[in-house]
């Protein structure tokens, strides 16, 4: 979002453009004021922030530890069992990242090339289980933090803000967390959270892919778990790319392998340019077993015409023990 990205002055002011009814030119509003990026330790709950790469404004709920498989990184040392996970990669010593789970503001979402949703299972009832999702809810790494200050009591829409978050002009930041937000993070932890993330760059297009379970649906004949990925590219290159096609291999602890093709994603062929270098999506995946792999590659296209098979990095499905039904905020 270009708009989010226009930082003016010396007092670093941050503005946004608001778009006037249906007219084809707009004007600058203030939103806040920038902060510097920590370098170091983690943000707190009910921090502002805009998001490097997408640039939409949000609001930290809470952090989350995870463990980031990175094959762009070279490994300088003899390896020892700890450092393999099986059919997945190296973990990167040192390499533990702070990820944060983040309301964006509902005003910006039109504007995000990302769904921006998080998806769980709810309760089990009668054998079988029902899907909700919460609009405006996105992971977001340390590194694509940028912190931002507001004097607005309400700086972000969003319906849960008020739910999860009260002013209180004696802290800093001061949106702080209120008893419904702890009680959500609390008994939706094992839903909630993800805890391994992995990257691998091929021909300057990034993939990033984040597993996360969401639980078993159940019946007298089989049981079938359920995972959903989130899978953002970034191009880190100068000329623009265009995915093509999909092509998956998901192995099953059972012991099946499938192949999946397709054109594009999420029914999209998304362009990935200079001025909108990244896309993010979500997706989902069943087996019937409680863990498996997948891996594939995305066929891309060159301006110029080169066209050549992206890598998507290998991972883990991992099932988790089922703590009981997931719930929405009240």
């Amino acid at each position: 979002m270009d708009s989010l990205r226009n930082f003016f002055g010396r007092k670093q002011i941050l503005f946004a453009n608001i778009l006037i009814t249906k007219r084809t030119f707009a004007r600058l509003a203030e939103v806040g004021k920038l902060e510097s990026p920590k370098l170091g330790g983690k943000y707190d709950t009910g921090q502002l922030i805009l998001h490097r790469i997408f640039g939409y404004r949000g609001v930290i709920l809470f952090p989350w530890l995870a463990r980031v498989y990175d094959r762009d990184v070279p490994q300088h040392r003899e390896e020892t069992e700890d450092d393999i996970n099986p059919g997945v990669g190296k973990e990167v010593r040192g390499k533990t990242h702070t990820f944060y789970q983040v309301l964006i503001d509902q005003r910006d979402c039109p504007y995000i090339r990302a769904q921006t949703e998080a998806v769980t299972f709810l309760g089990n009832q009668e054998s079988s289980r029902s899907l909700y999702a919460i609009p405006g809810l996105d992971y977001v790494a340390h590194e694509d933090i940028i912190p931002y200050t507001s004097v607005e009591k309400n700086p972000l829409q969003h319906e849960l803000f008020d739910k999860f978050l009260e002013y209180d002009k004696h802290r800093d930041p001061p949106f702080v967390p209120q008893e419904t937000l702890r009680a959500w993070q609390k008994k939706n932890h094992p839903w909630l959270e993800l805890s391994d993330v992995h990257k691998e760059t091929t021909e300057n297009i990034r993939v990033t892919v984040i597993p996360f379970y969401m639980g078993c649906r159940e019946s007298h004949a089989n049981s079938v778990y359920w995972w959903r990925y989130c899978i953002r590219l970034e191009n880190m290159g100068q000329l623009s790319v265009q995915l093509r096609e999909r092509h998956w291999r998901i192995f099953s602890l059972s012991g099946t392998l499938e192949t999946v093709r397709g054109r594009g994603v999420v029914g999209q062929e998304p362009a990935l340019t200079k001025t909108l270098p990244a896309f993010q999506y979500s997706s989902h995946v069943s087996l019937q077993a409680p863990s498996g792999h997948m891996w594939g590659t995305f066929r891309m296209e060159r301006e110029d015409g080169y066209t050549f098979d992206c890598r998507i990095p290998p991972f883990s499905l991992e099932s988790k023990a089922d703590h009981g039904p997931a719930t929405p905020p009240q």
